[in-house]
C-alpha cells in the first residue's frame, strides 16, 4: 500500500510540473486555452438606463462658439522708395526700373463677439487698426463685410457691424466683478488662423495693472492658452456666459505660455455702448500727469503715508492749470472719494462728465488745499506716425 502512494504522489508532481512547463512555453496546448488572453469590450448601446455621464464644459462651449466669429482684415501698404528715385544722375544710369511698385495688401486676423442679433461685434481696436476691407466668418460657414462703428484705442476696444438679417446668435454677458481668482474659464477665438478653438484655463489674477499695453487697465489674466488670432475673442465662465474680451499675451516668441491678459466685460460693455450711440468715448480730463506716491518720495514731502498721487506735471491752459493745481502738489481726492494711486486716479476722472465741476483736495508744502476744477474732454490720443 505504502510502495502505491509513493507512486501515487510521485505520478502526481510529475504531471503537475509537466503541466506547468505546458502552460508557460506552450499554453496554447492546453484546453480553452485561447480563452486566457482574450479581453472582453463593452460598447455603450446609447440606451438612457445604461449612460455614462461626463465631465466637461461641452455645454457652455456650444453656448458660446456660434456667437464667436472669424475676422480676417486687409489693408494697402505703400512700397517703401527707393532713397535715390529722384536723383538725376540716379534715373540717368538705372532709368524708371526703381519707380515707386504698386501697394502691396497687408492681411491680419483676430476674433469677435456677435453682442446683438442683429449683428453688432464686439473685438480689440488692433484687430481693425488701419483696415480697408474687413471680413468675418461666422461658426455656421456664412460669411459678410464688416464695417467699424467706432474704436477706442486707450482700452483697445472697437465695434463693428455686419448685415446678415436680425437673428444672428448673440453672446450672455456675465459678471466679471464677481470672478474670483481659481474660477474656471473658456478661451475661444482663431489662433494662428486655424479656425474655431477652444481653450481652458483658470482666473490667474484679477485687475491687473501699469504693464504698458493700454492707457486704461483692469485686466483679468488668465492661463487659458490664448495665442496670435485670439485677440478680440471670449472669456467666459464655466455657464458661457461672457466675462472678458481676449486682448494680449505676454511671450517673448509669440506662442502661448499661460499668461493672457483680457478686458473685463464691465469695462467692454460701458465703452461698447459709447461707441454704439455716439460712433466714439467721450472721457473727462483735468490735464495733470501723475506718478505713484512711493515710500521714498512721502519721505522726502515729509507724510506721514503714501495715499494719493503726485502731481508731476500740469499742461498749460487745461482745466487743472486753470484752477491753481501746480507740479508737485499731492493730489488726495476726486469729490471726497479717496485715491490710491494712479490708475485709481486716471478712471475717476475719466468717468466725470465733462462741464461738471469737481472738488479736488491737495497736499501743498504739507497743508491742505482745496480747489473747484471745471473738467474737460479728454483730448484722442495721438496715432502713431
Amino acid at each position: 500500500m505504502r510502495k502505491f502512494w509513493l507512486l501515487f504522489a510521485q505520478a502526481t508532481t510529475i504531471g503537475l510540473a509537466a503541466l506547468f512547463i505546458i502552460q508557460t512555453l506552450r499554453p496554447t496546448l492546453l484546453p480553452n486555452a485561447a480563452r486566457s488572453g482574450v479581453v472582453t469590450l463593452y460598447e455603450n448601446t446609447g440606451d438612457s438606463g445604461s449612460h455614462i455621464p461626463t465631465v466637461g464644459f461641452s455645454a457652455a462651449a456650444q453656448k458660446i462658439m456660434p456667437a464667436v466669429v472669424n475676422i480676417y482684415t486687409s489693408n494697402e501698404v505703400k512700397a517703401p522708395s527707393h532713397p535715390f528715385i529722384n536723383d538725376p544722375r540716379f534715373k540717368f544710369f538705372f532709368g524708371d526700373q526703381f519707380e515707386d511698385s504698386a501697394p502691396q495688401q497687408s492681411s491680419s486676423l483676430g476674433s469677435g463677439v456677435i453682442v446683438s442679433h442683429d449683428g453688432y461685434i464686439l473685438t480689440n481696436h488692433h484687430v481693425i487698426e488701419g483696415a480697408d476691407q474687413i471680413e468675418v466668418a461666422l461658426a455656421d460657414g456664412r460669411n459678410a463685410k464688416g464695417r467699424i462703428i467706432g474704436s477706442d484705442p486707450e482700452t483697445d476696444l472697437a465695434v463693428i457691424k455686419i448685415d446678415l438679417g436680425n437673428s444672428l446668435p448673440a453672446i450672455t454677458f456675465g459678471h466679471a466683478e464677481q470672478s474670483r481668482v481659481g474660477d474656471i474659464v473658456l478661451a475661444i477665438g482663431n489662433p494662428f488662423g486655424v479656425g474655431q478653438t477652444v481653450t481652458m484655463g483658470i482666473v490667474s489674477a484679477l485687475k491687473r495693472n501699469h504693464l504698458g499695453l493700454n492707457t486704461f487697465e483692469n485686466f483679468i489674466q488668465t492661463d487659458a492658452a490664448i495665442n496670435p488670432g485670439n485677440s478680440g475673442g471670449a472669456l467666459v465662465d464655466v455657464n458661457g456666459n461672457l466675462i472678458g474680451i481676449n486682448s494680449a499675451i505676454y511671450s517673448p516668441n509669440g506662442g502661448s505660455l499661460g499668461i493672457g491678459f483680457a478686458i473685463p466685460v464691465s469695462t467692454a460693455k460701458k465703452i461698447m455702448e459709447q461707441i454704439i450711440q455716439s460712433g466714439s468715448v467721450t472721457r473727462g480730463w483735468i490735464g495733470v500727469a501723475v506718478q505713484e506716491l512711493t515710500p521714498e518720495l512721502a519721505e522726502s514731502f515729509k507724510l506721514g503715508n503714501t495715499q494719493g498721487v503726485l502731481i508731476s506735471e500740469v499742461v498749460r491752459g487745461s482745466p487743472a492749470d486753470k484752477a491753481g493745481v501746480k507740479a508737485g502738489d499731492i493730489l488726495t481726492s476726486v469729490d471726497s472719494k479717496a485715491l490710491t494711486d494712479s490708475s485709481m486716479m486716471l478712471e475717476t476722472i475719466s468717468a466725470l462728465v465733462p462741464g461738471k465741476v469737481i472738488v479736488l483736495k491737495l497736499l501743498r508744502n504739507q497743508m491742505e488745499v482745496v480747489v473747484q476744477v471745471k473738467v474737460g474732454k479728454r483730448p484722442k490720443p495721438k496715432s502713431p506716425e
